[in-house]
């Protein structure tokens, strides 16, 4: 399903730890890997940009060694320009299936207004992204950065919801261990007026989510954890994953660009920017810019 991917490094243990958990993906179907490293040459003295092409290339050749020792045939480029628009291009004509970028632990706040490469790329995407959170672990066990062994897959029941799940059923069909599918009912928007109808609205979701379940366990031997909360989603997602130390989210986005989804209170995005876990995000419909 992810057959060709893209793989963004930075000179950073976030890139670091991103390299190793892409071994992962093989088990989704990866095989090529175009392995690049972005920069600005507005950002650096013209005098200094040999010495850092240097610096990248020795970067690129370990991390490529190690993309190599996992499978995945490597190609390597440097690029610069608009990192936002370079990527997205490239994804496009190489027909990428997926784009892969770390990022620290949660460190895209901090980054979000100071042009990260994460946030550079998550704006305006329409592949793909999955998002490697850094764990802070000198040595990390293989089951544990293994990101098929759980994911958790959050629902509410929308279109760009919907279109995930298709992904999520793709990658069921390629191994992936155990998931958990989540509900949150919305305390914003259930408290006070509805809070009377929760159980019916429990129930009626814990029907949804059961025949989502039935789909996913006749494609492959999986277990499959259905759960219902109610709260703020964001928060529940957040302490879900750390309650079961679940190593990857899979949602939906909304398509209308990293910046407007922000402000507009995304839970997708909110999730990326302070989940624990990594974070496989899947472009829904998007809207038009004049939106």
């Amino acid at each position: 399903m992810f057959d060709r991917i893209i793989v963004v490094s930075e000179l950073s243990n976030a890139s670091s730890e991103m390299v190793k958990c892409v071994r992962s993906l093989r088990k989704l179907g990866a095989k090529a890997c175009l392995l690049v490293q972005c920069f600005n040459p507005q950002d650096v003295d013209t005098g200094v940009n040999s010495y850092l092409i240097s610096i990248f290339n020795e970067n690129l050749k370990k991390q490529s060694e190690i993309l190599k020792d996992h499978g995945f045939t490597v190609k390597t480029r440097i690029i610069s320009g608009n990192i936002k628009q370079e990527i997205n291009q490239i994804a496009e004509e190489d027909q990428s299936s997926l784009i892969v970028v770390g990022a620290e632990k949660h460190s895209l706040v901090s980054s979000l207004f100071l042009g990260g490469i994460a946030y550079n790329i998550l704006y305006g995407a329409t592949k793909p992204i999955l998002v490697v959170r850094e764990q802070h672990k000198e040595q990390l066990p293989e089951d544990e950065s293994d990101l098929t062994r759980h994911l958790l897959f959050p629902t509410d029941f929308s279109e760009n919801a919907d279109i995930a799940f298709e992904q999520v059923k793709e990658m069921v069909k390629s191994g992936v261990k155990k998931v958990t599918i989540f509900h949150i009912q919305d305390e914003s928007k259930i408290n006070p007026y509805l809070l009377h109808r929760l159980v019916e609205f429990n129930e009626l979701d814990h029907d949804r989510l059961e025949k989502l379940k039935q789909e996913l366990l006749a494609l492959n031997d999986v277990e499959v954890d259905i759960q219902i909360r109610y709260g703020a989603p964001t928060s529940e997602i957040i302490k879900r994953v750390a309650e079961e130390n679940i190593p990857l989210i899979v949602m939906g986005t909304q398509g209308r660009g990293f910046i407007k989804e922000i402000f507009l209170g995304s839970v997708s995005h909110n999730i990326v920017r302070h989940a624990s876990a990594s974070v496989l995000l899947i472009p829904g419909n998007r809207e038009s810019e004049g939106r």
